[in-house]
């Protein structure tokens, strides 16, 4: 089996972007942007490995801006961008197995599944690939005056990451010998003397490098961002067990229905499927099936998360409201935002969780059942 590897370069210090801290640590779109691409790498099946590639004195910011992830790999950098990918392909060499390697810059998180297939899939005949985009403006030389045009043909924007045999890139990282610094990988192989392939790009894989780009790109993203929402309702019986956002808990009264009856992730699953027009979860795991009955609803919640990831949206946040006079949710806030987090692979900041009553009015005053309320912010 072909074991690929990825290693995300976030060691620069973003000197044309400004500001107090480097630009791969900034928000965006509700998490640290360096998250977006760890995210992508972390949910595409075909991923086995991940070095985080960071600067001197970036390690709180790196554990803080990846936390929830279960162990990322971090690497201390050098002084340039070339120096910082061949420590990080050190560090691949020394774990061992690895077929393939993607570079990616930690400055472009726009990166979506269909992109790493494309690459991967491009490895099978190639030594390297790259994604790009052609050129669609007119190009001219000059300084102040235009001097002369440049034809576009054959002409792409190379984008990142870029995908390469491991064992060819490790030597020609190795055998780099010029002083002129490379400005992509792309480029040291085919000094090599290595064929480069070229395959579709994405125009969300903009790179982030000027103030004015946070805004720009982030005006883009908001065409790509897809909300939802969801509700549900369980029955309260005296003996059965309580499940609430994946954490059982000790009461005197369970919740009723085919599944486990978890009343919140039952919400936050609607809520996923209507941010992506697919039905209700009724319509996924019918309660006419038997192989249903008593499941987990970790299962639901995970198919619906697979689903966001195969069209190309990632989470951006939820928020889960639970209604009830008993039990008292605020001691297992913490262990379900955990638990969320944790079947939906994302950071814990994403995950909210609130409790309410009704002041003991209606069937959730009466104490004879729960509702839970969810809504959800997809992004591409």
């Amino acid at each position: 089996m072909t074991r690929n590897a990825a290693i995300i370069v976030a060691a620069g210090t973003s000197s044309r972007m400004g500001g107090d801290i480097p630009k791969q640590y900034l928000p965006l779109r509700g998490k640290p942007m360096i998250a977006h691409s760890f995210a992508a790498f972390h949910q595409h099946p075909a991923i086995n490995k991940i070095i985080v590639v960071i600067g001197l004195g970036q390690e709180e910011l790196a554990n803080k801006s990846l936390e929830g992830f279960e162990h990322p790999n971090f690497v201390q950098g050098g002084a340039t961008r070339r120096e910082s990918v061949f420590k990080g392909l050190d560090a691949l060499k020394e774990h061992g197995g690895i077929d393939n390697v993607l570079i990616h810059d930690a400055a472009r998180p726009g990166l979506s599944p269909e992109v790493v297939d494309r690459l991967i899939a491009a490895l099978d005949n190639h030594v390297g690939a790259v994604p790009a985009l052609p050129v669609v403006d007119s190009l001219a030389r000059g300084g102040t005056m235009m001097v002369e045009t440049v034809e576009r043909d054959n002409l792409w924007r190379i984008q990142t990451p870029q995908a390469f045999r491991f064992y060819d890139i490790a030597q020609a990282h190795s055998e780099w010998t010029s002083l002129q610094e490379a400005t992509d990988d792309a480029r040291i192989l085919a000094a090599a003397g290595k064929e480069v392939a070229i395959v579709a790009g994405d125009e969300a894989l903009a790179k982030y490098t000027f103030p004015g780009d946070l805004d720009n790109y982030g005006e883009r993203n908001i065409s790509m961002m897809r909300t939802g929402s969801g509700i549900d309702v369980h029955r309260l019986v005296k003996g059965g067990e309580l499940w609430l956002c994946g954490v059982k808990i000790d009461h005197s009264h369970g919740l009723s229905g085919h599944s486990d009856a978890d009343v919140a992730v039952h919400a936050l699953v609607d809520a996923i499927l209507g941010a992506l027009a697919l039905g209700d979860i009724g319509d996924h795991f019918p309660p006419s099936d038997p192989q249903w009955r008593g499941a987990s609803s970790d299962q639901f919640l995970d198919h619906a998360m697979k689903l966001s990831q195969k069209a190309g949206y990632s989470l951006s946040n939820a928020d889960i409201t639970i209604i009830c006079e008993a039990p008292k949710i605020g001691p297992h806030r913490l262990a379900m935002r955990e638990r969320l987090s944790k079947i939906m692979d994302v950071q814990l900041s994403q995950i909210s969780v609130k409790a309410t009553t009704t002041e003991r009015l209606g069937y959730a005053g009466r104490g004879e059942g729960i509702e839970a309320q969810a809504t959800v912010c997809l992004t591409k």
